[in-house]
This record gives C-alpha cells, structure tokens and sequence, in this order.
C-alpha cells in the first residue's frame, strides 16, 4: 500500500503548507520532522519510545544498510519494518550523501562512484540503478534517487556538470524503480546558483517524480545561504507533491524553511546534541553538563509532555551524562525529538490559524532572545 499525500491548506501570508500523509490506515499531518534511524534505529531509542514523541516518518540509511548487515539480508527479514519492528512509514535516503562525504577516496565517474567499504576497504561502486535495487530490497515506504551532494562553497562550473549528471542519475534510476508500495523522489540540487536550482527542478518535474527533495543544503552554508537556496528550488515544484528539505533540524531553520514551502524535514541533531548532554527547550539549548544543574530537581523543560520531562530532573540526567550512563543519551534523544515533533505540531496550528509570522516572532523571542540577528 502506497503512501499518499495530500495538500489541505495554504498559509494566506507565506508559502507555508498544511498537508496530511496517509499510510497504513493512519494519517499524519505536515509539516513534519522525522527523526533518523541511520542503522536501521534511532540511537538509543525502541520504536516504542519514538512513537511516544509522536513522530511519524524515521529514516534510514542506504549506504549503512547496504554495508551492514546488507541489503539482501533485510530483504530476507521482511524489509526494513519487520526487520527493525516499526509500522510507521520509513524513508531511506539514496546513498549519496554518505558516499560523498565519508566514502575517500572517491572515484565520481558518469556510471556511478567508486569507493572503499569504510570496514573492510573492498572496492565498490554505488550506481543509480544499484542505490534503487538496495532501496527496493530495504521495503522503505519512500525512496531518494541517487545524486551528487555539493559542498559548500564549489565552482560554478564544476556544480553545472554535477547537476547534469544528477538530472541523468535520477532518470537512470527511474527507469528501473519498480517498488510497487513505495514512492520515488528527485533531489534537486544547484547548490547557490539560481538558474542551475532552476533547471534541475524543471527537469525533475518533467520525469514526474512522487515527490521531491531539496538537496545540497546544511553542507557549511550560512542561514539566509540557506533560505535562498531552498526559495530557488521550491518555487519551480508543483503543489500537489510532497517538498523534502534533507538533513535540515535546527528550529529556527524549520520555522523558516515551513514559511518558504517545504513539508518534511530530518536531521540526527536531536539525537546527537543529546548524545552530548544538550536539551532543546522553548527559551533554547541549554548543557546539562553544566555544574548549576547538579542540583536542579525540575525537569528538563516545564512545558514538554515527554516521558524524560514527566518523570526525571535535570539534576539527575547530569549525573547520568556526567557518568557516562545510556539512560541520559536516551532520555535526552526522548526530549529532543519531542521537543521538534512538538515544535512542528505547533507551526501546523498557526498555518491552519494564519499567523505563522507572528508564531515566529515569537519562536525567535522566546528561543533566542531580544538581540537575534536572522
């Protein structure tokens, strides 16, 4: 059963969207933040306590997976849901990614990119057709042509030919998509140059994919970089699609960027900053590391439901990080989560209100304070 989308509003003042997912006899509203599941998990977390945070969608990782256990193996298991025990909609992403930035060296060729396993140094190479067949056998609801992710900054010229290249990948891997239950995107990528996001979205649409990524974006760029980048894409999208912001989380950024049109969005920032004893609240980011927690016996964050906040202190999730236990990673990942989840929930009230400029107004006073700079 495929994943369906649906567009439900319009925001009167910007180009916020309100839209709903359907899949598996549930529906989901967007805009959305999906956590990531890299290895096939969300670090630290049971599919349980992700979906304590009401989170929807979680992606995972088709490079990682390909290596480790392997494609094939899930595809034994039953695919990615049964193998990982979640009946939410999974999204993979195609590879590419990781294959530019860990995978050296590298070898980008028209076929595909030649790399080392990072485990066990074989030769390998990720072709269009190949990122496809491994998504296939993952079973993902959603599934990401392969493309070039450019760095930031890069040449003109060398970002033409890596668009060129991008637009023919993703027609490879169109012609031979056969998932029957799942859905296939087109990235678009341009990185800071207008008329190249231009031609790879007109081209993408032309192919007519289900729906559509922004790519090339949170790769070292600065804010109002950015923003740019993602209104040079969206504006050549067609409305009745799903628009995917990858590797995006920072809240700031998802308030933005929800303004500028975009539905979906993931990011391992929650998951990482509480790795590192980091809480995201209302009023912002704040170290539990720091000694004026120790005996700190409120919760993380009075206006949070999640089960880190209704049952545990600051005080002691310091001692838990400070000592290096699981427990204080895992709640805090808990928090995070559904501090974004919630921040999401939040945005989609004042587009259903029409006041999504006054909801960020307030967002930025609240988190940053008087003295923001945007």
């Amino acid at each position: 059963m495929k994943l369906e989308f649906e567009l439900l509003k319009k925001e009167k003042h910007t180009n916020a969207r309100l839209g709903q997912i359907k899949y598996n006899g549930q529906t989901y509203e967007t805009p959305m933040f999906m956590p990531v599941g890299t290895q096939a998990t969300v670090k630290t977390l049971s599919p349980e306590e992700i979906k304590s945070t009401k989170a929807g969608i979680i992606l995972a990782n088709t490079y990682h997976l390909w290596l480790r256990p392997g494609d094939e193996i899930i595809k034994k298991a039953g695919g990615l849901h049964k193998f990982m025990n979640y009946d939410g909609p999974i999204l993979t992403d195609s590879g590419g990614y990781q294959v530019f930035s860990l995978a050296k060296p590298k070898d980008i060729t028209e076929e595909g990119v030649k790399f080392k396993n990072q485990y066990n140094g074989d030769n390998l190479i990720l072709t269009p057709e190949k990122s496809i067949q491994i998504q296939e056998n993952l079973q993902s609801d959603i599934v990401m042509s392969f493309d070039e992710c450019i760095g930031y900054p890069a040449d003109k010229d060398y970002v033409l030919q890596s668009v060129l290249r991008t637009i023919r990948w993703a027609k490879r891997g169109k012609d031979v998509f056969k998932g029957k239950d799942q859905i296939l995107f087109g990235i678009v990528q341009g990185g800071v140059y207008p008329d190249l996001r231009k031609k790879c979205a007109q081209e993408l649409v032309k192919m007519n994919f289900d729906g559509y990524s922004i790519g090339g974006t949170s790769v070292g760029e600065d804010k109002k970089t950015q923003y740019q980048m993602v209104e040079d894409s969206v504006k050549y999208l067609p409305e009745d699609k799903m628009r995917y912001l990858m590797g995006v989380g920072d809240p700031i950024d998802l308030v933005e960027n929800v303004i500028r049109g975009i539905d979906i969005f993931d990011c391992v920032s929650p998951t990482r900053l509480a790795r590192h004893g980091h809480a995201l609240t209302k009023y912002g980011k704040i170290n539990l590391k720091n000694a004026k927690y120790k005996e700190d016996f409120t919760p993380i964050s009075k206006e949070c439901d999640c089960y880190a906040c209704q049952n545990y202190t600051k005080a002691y999730i310091k001692h838990l990080i400070n000592a290096e236990e699981t427990l204080g990673a895992r709640l805090l990942s808990i928090h995070n989560i559904r501090y974004l989840v919630k921040l999401m929930e939040e945005i989609r009230i004042s587009i259903k209100n029409d006041n999504i400029l006054e909801f960020k107004k307030k967002f930025i006073k609240d988190y940053y304070g008087e003295n923001y700079e945007n």
